[in-house]
C-alpha cells in the first residue's frame, strides 16, 4: 500500500509541476498580447518572443525563446552585422578601370579598357548629393510582385558616367580594342529571396531594367518608359488603357537578343505601375552601358556595344590587377549600403554580403562567407549551435534562428562603436522602410521601434491560398517609460485565409509593439 501511495503522490506532484509550466511561460507575455497570439486566425501558428532590457539585462517578455523559427528577412540583421564587422561602417568600395595597352599622341588606346568589379552594390546609381544612398519604402527590386514599388530619382547610370568622364579627362579619345568587365572577385551564386536572383560583383541598377507604365485615356495606348535607356534594347509595348473600373494587369517578357515586350492593361486613373526585368547577363549588360557612357563623353570604342561580353579576352586576374588605372569610382560608406539593405529588405544585396565577406579574406564562395559569419557570431556571443543559415537574405530553406540568438546579436551590436550606424539602418515603426505602414499615424509607438521585418510565404497549391511560413520583427524599442529593449518576435506557419494577409499579420506585429511599448 505504502509503495502505491508514494507513487500516486509522485504522479500528483509531477502533474502539478507540469501544469505550472505554461502559466510561468504565459506570465512572460502580457495578457493582451497573449490574447492576440491565441486568436482563432493564429490557431495553427507558432509564436516566439524575447525582449531584454539593454541596460539591466532583465528579461521582460519571453515565449518559446529557445525554439527555432524561420526568420525570413530578419536574417539580414545577422548578415549586415557580420559585414559591418568585416568592412567597417566607413568602408568605401573602389571600382577602377584599368587599361591594357598604350595611349598614343592622338589619344588612341591600342588595347582594352577593363572595369574591375569590386562588389559595389549600387555603383553610384542611388547616390544623393549629400553622399547618402537613396531608397523608397517599396524598392524596385520587388516591382514584379505588387504595385507599391517606386524608383529613386537618381540616374542609375551615374557611376558609369562618372567613370566615362574620368577616362575622357585622362586624354583617351578612342579605344581600338574592347571594353571588358572583370567579374572574378567571387564565384557566382543565386540569391535566397524574391527579386533579382543572380549574385555578381557587378551591379548596374541592380542589373534590372525598370518599366514605368502610366495610364492615359480609356481606349488609348498607355505610356511606357524604361531605364536605363540603351540603344541595344528593342522595346515593344502593347499596353492598353481601359476603363476606370477595368482590370490592371501588366507583364514584361524577354525574347532574347535585346528584344523585350511589355503587355497588358492599366485602368484609367490608376497610379503608374512599375515592372522590372533582370538582365540575362550582368557582364554584357554593364559592358554595353559602359561603352554607351563612353560614347556620350566623346570616347569612341571600336568594339560594338550590343554584343555578348567576350570573357575569353580577359587577361589572368593577377595581371589585370597590376595594370595602370585610368579611372576609379568610389562608393558611399558601407553604412549606407547597410541602411539600404535593412530599410527596404534588399534581398539581392543581402545575399551578396557573405560573398563580399569571403572576398575580403581572399576566399570566393558563399559557404566560405557563411563560415566567416559563423566565426563572427560565435566570437560575439551568439549561440551558433542553435541556429542555421543557408544564405544572407532569409529565403533559404535552412534558415532558422531562435529569439534568444537574435537578441544575443542585438545586445552585442548595442555595445559596438558602430551601433548608431546599425540602428540607423533599421526601419522605423510608422515612419519608413518596411515598417512605414505597420501602425497608424497616431500610434503611441510610432518611431519608438527600429527593427528589421521579415516575410516569407509559399503557395498552398492544394488549397488555392498561401501559407505564411514566417512573419518576423527584430530590433530595438524605447518603451513609454524610456527603457530600451532588444527584442525578437516571430510567428510561423499561419495559413493565409479568411481575410488574413501578410499585411494584416504585419499590422498585428505592429499592434504587439504598441502593447509592449505601453506596458507599465
Amino acid at each position: 500500500m505504502n509503495r502505491i501511495h508514494r507513487r500516486s503522490v509522485g504522479m500528483v506532484i509531477a502533474v502539478l509541476f507540469l501544469s505550472v509550466l505554461p502559466a510561468v511561460a504565459e506570465d512572460r507575455v502580457p495578457p493582451k498580447v497573449r490574447e492576440l497570439m491565441e486568436s482563432a486566425k493564429y490557431k495553427q501558428a507558432h509564436w516566439g518572443l524575447l525582449a531584454v532590457d539593454l541596460k539591466t539585462g532583465e528579461t521582460r517578455y519571453e515565449l518559446n525563446s529557445e525554439k527555432l523559427f524561420a526568420p525570413a528577412s530578419t536574417t539580414k540583421c545577422f548578415s549586415v552585422a557580420c559585414a559591418l564587422d568585416a568592412f567597417g561602417a566607413d568602408h568605401h568600395f573602389e571600382t577602377p578601370i584599368v587599361r591594357r595597352g598604350e595611349i598614343n599622341d592622338k589619344g588612341e588606346l591600342t588595347g582594352d579598357l577593363i572595369l574591375i568589379a569590386s562588389g559595389d552594390l549600387t555603383l553610384g546609381g542611388r547616390t544623393t548629393e549629400s553622399g547618402e544612398i537613396a531608397f523608397t519604402d517599396g524598392d524596385h527590386t520587388y516591382a514584379s510582385g505588387g504595385t507599391e514599388s517606386q524608383l529613386t530619382p537618381q540616374d542609375p547610370l551615374a557611376g558609369l558616367n562618372d567613370l566615362a568622364q574620368q577616362i575622357a579627362k585622362a586624354g583617351i579619345k578612342r579605344v581600338r580594342g574592347d571594353v571588358l568587365i572583370d567579374d572574378r572577385l567571387f564565384e557566382k551564386a543565386e540569391g535566397t529571396g524574391s527579386g533579382p536572383g543572380r549574385l555578381t560583383p557587378i551591379y548596374v541598377n541592380d542589373n534590372l531594367i525598370d518599366f514605368t507604365i502610366t495610364a492615359t485615356k480609356a481606349g488609348e495606348p498607355a505610356e511606357v518608359k524604361w531605364r536605363p535607356e540603351s540603344k541595344s534594347l528593342r522595346i515593344e509595348t502593347h499596353v492598353d488603357t481601359v476603363a476606370k473600373d477595368g482590370k490592371t494587369d501588366t507583364s514584361v517578357r524577354d525574347h532574347g537578343g535585346g528584344r523585350i515586350s511589355v503587355h497588358g492593361h492599366i485602368a484609367e486613373g490608376h497610379k503608374p505601375v512599375l515592372r522590372v526585368l533582370e538582365a540575362p547577363d550582368a557582364n554584357s549588360f554593364a559592358r554595353t552601358l559602359l561603352i554607351e557612357a563612353l560614347n556620350r563623353n566623346g570616347v569612341v570604342v571600336d568594339a560594338p556595344a550590343a554584343a555578348d561580353h567576350p570573357h575569353d579576352k580577359l587577361p589572368p586576374r593577377d595581371e589585370t590587377l597590376k595594370l595602370p588605372s585610368v579611372a576609379k569610382h568610389i562608393s558611399p560608406p558601407f553604412s549606407e549600403n547597410a541602411r539600404l539593405i535593412l530599410k527596404v529588405s534588399h534581398n539581392q544585396h543581402a545575399s551578396t554580403l557573405p560573398l563580399l565577406v569571403a572576398a575580403k579574406h581572399g576566399e570566393r564562395t558563399l559557404s566560405q562567407g557563411l563560415r566567416r559569419q559563423h566565426a563572427f557570431l560565435k566570437r560575439v556571443g551568439v549561440d551558433v549551435d542553435t541556429i542555421s543559415f543557408g544564405g544572407g537574405a532569409g529565403g533559404a530553406r535552412s534558415d532558422f534562428v531562435t529569439p534568444a540568438a537574435a537578441v544575443q546579436l542585438l545586445r552585442h551590436m548595442a555595445t559596438r562603436p558602430d551601433f548608431e550606424s546599425y540602428r540607423r539602418a533599421l526601419p522605423r515603426l510608422g515612419v519608413d522602410g518596411t515598417l512605414a505602414k505597420s501602425v497608424g499615424a497616431e500610434s503611441p509607438a510610432k518611431d519608438k521601434v527600429t527593427a528589421k521585418t521579415g516575410t516569407l510565404y509559399w503557395e498552398n497549391l492544394m488549397n488555392a491560398n498561401s501559407l505564411l511560413t514566417s512573419k518576423a520583427l527584430a530590433g530595438y524599442m524605447t518603451t513609454s517609460k524610456g527603457d530600451t529593449l532588444a527584442f525578437a518576435l516571430f510567428v510561423n506557419n499561419a495559413p493565409l485565409r479568411n481575410g488574413l494577409t501578410t499585411t494584416a499579420v504585419g499590422k498585428d506585429l505592429g499592434r504587439i509593439c504598441e502593447l509592449l511599448f505601453e506596458q507599465p
